[in-house]
């Protein structure tokens, strides 16, 4: 295999840098120990006859090793396949069943799990990575991501975020997914100390607070710190976050928590390398509630739907970027689909602003059809998270045989006297009557898919699995 390579640019970027790689509940790992046994599982995956571009399976935990697995993979040209060791049994046969994996590699360990080689996949050329999706409307797509795609948008992101050798980047994010895959590899090729937490809470970000200068977080786990009043980290210059909206009310009440940092809105998919679109510190508060611009390299498109029946200048967001995805895994009729005019077809609907910002305006497959009328749930979540007594909120879909489908709203409340009454009187004069929620319902958590993000589909799934009917 020739061209770029990740484990190579990772470990030549190391190997300029001297001291601590990272840290693990306060033990420290250094470069040159990373590097070497990056080299010796590498070494040993050479010994068992692997393949060029042949998958194996990575178990994840958020620990050192996993960074291992990720570069010594890589220097072995092979192609890693993150799944984290929570996942279920089952699960996790049927994914190395999918991927035909022989290898695979746990704590910096190689394991063989299979006899026969996987078949040929011209896909696999120069890819690094299959990641998982969600799988939230059915099957997991194995999404395949390139050795140069990813190298190309590393650099842009080393541009833009600016991450320098004296940070220390908290990552309370898995490394299965995209997001904390390339803030960890950011962390490393810029010499910054990385602490990844393997399980995310208030005390393990306290623990933190006095040192943390850069924090990678999504909205959901933003929220749970903004809960915690205890917490105050005037060190943080920098948050990064993407995955899910990040609403105006969610940067205010971070603003009180992280005094001196500035905020980094991202917004990409898993398909196109993610962090296609920014919200900078320099577009806000001007920019809150949108997906920003483009990043660097980056254009897109919008393209009307008119069978939707929503407004003009609403239409699904496609994306042109060198980091695209080289395809589905197996799949080539859903690649083929996914893709219109070298555009990737994102399946969000978005409306450009005045001001040149991209807003979000929902899913396609989320909208609802309430009574014939269209209503977006990113629309009515807005605004209900402007509530002073609402934390979170999730609005979505449900069967009902009068209007076809009616429409739920989650919340979870700020004050536990908060009444469905309050919210109507409060939402009257800022709401449509026609996009007025059909059913509130007070919980303690909005439901989370696979990816922890809030779910649509596992919050209809929890009404249904409860009997619970609109």
């Amino acid at each position: 295999m020739s061209g770029t390579n990740l484990g190579h640019s990772v470990i030549a970027a190391l190997r300029s840098f001297r001291g601590s790689a990272g840290e693990l509940g306060g033990e420290a790992f250094a470069s040159s120990d990373l590097i070497a046994a990056a080299c010796e599982l590498a070494a040993a995956l050479r010994g068992a006859c692997v393949i060029v571009s042949e998958p194996v399976a990575l178990f994840i935990s958020n620990k050192p090793h996993d960074l291992i697995g990720f570069l010594g993979l890589w220097l072995a040209d092979c192609v890693a396949v993150p799944i984290h060791t929570t996942t279920p049994d089952q699960t996790v046969r049927t994914l190395i069943t999918r991927v035909s994996a022989r290898f695979a590699v746990r704590a910096g360990k190689l394991e063989q799990i299979g006899v026969a080689p996987p078949p040929a996949r011209t896909l696999l050329d120069r890819a690094a990575l299959i990641v998982f999706t969600s799988g939230s409307t059915g099957q997991p797509k194995g999404v395949v991501l390139g050795h140069e795609g990813l190298a190309w948008k590393l650099q842009v992101l080393a541009r833009l975020l600016q991450f320098t050798e004296h940070d220390v980047v908290v990552v309370p994010l898995p490394l299965t997914f995209i997001f904390g895959i390339w803030v960890s590899l950011l962390s490393l090729m810029s010499g910054s100390r990385l602490l990844l937490t393997p399980k995310f809470s208030a005390e393990t970000m306290n623990s933190y607070a006095g040192e943390m200068t850069m924090l990678a977080a999504v909205p959901t786990l933003l929220r749970t710190l903004c809960a915690d009043a205890s917490i105050r980290a005037t060190q943080v210059r920098k948050i990064l976050t993407g995955g899910e909206p990040f609403s105006p009310a969610l940067a205010a009440r971070l603003a009180s928590i992280f005094p001196h940092a500035s905020p980094f809105d991202l917004f990409g998919l898993t398909e196109t390398g993610s962090c296609d679109f920014c919200v900078t510190p320099e577009d806000q508060p001007a920019a809150l509630g949108t997906i920003g611009r483009p990043t660097e390299g980056v254009s897109f498109r919008i393209a009307e739907s008119p069978n939707l029946g929503l407004p003009a200048g609403v239409g699904e967001l496609q994306i042109c970027t060198p980091a695209v995805m080289l395809g589905y895994l197996d799949d080539t009729a859903l690649t083929v689909t996914a893709f219109e005019s070298g555009y990737f077809r994102t399946g969000d609907l978005v409306k450009v602003l005045e001001s040149g910002y991209v807003q979000l305006v929902g899913r396609s497959k989320d909208v609802v059809s309430r009574g014939g009328n269209k209503i977006a749930p990113l629309e009515i979540e807005n605004l209900f998270a402007q509530h002073e007594s609402v934390v979170a909120v999730l609005a979505f879909g449900m069967p009902d045989e009068r209007l076809g489908e009616s429409l739920h709203v989650m919340v979870v409340p700020r004050k536990p006297d908060l009444s469905e009454s309050d919210l109507r009187a409060w939402s009257k004069e800022r709401l449509e009557r026609f996009k007025t929620p059909d059913v509130f319902h007070f919980v303690d958590a909005l439901p989370a898919g696979r990816t922890g993000k809030a779910d649509r589909a596992a919050a209809r799934l929890t009404l249904t699995s409860a009997g619970l009917k609109s």
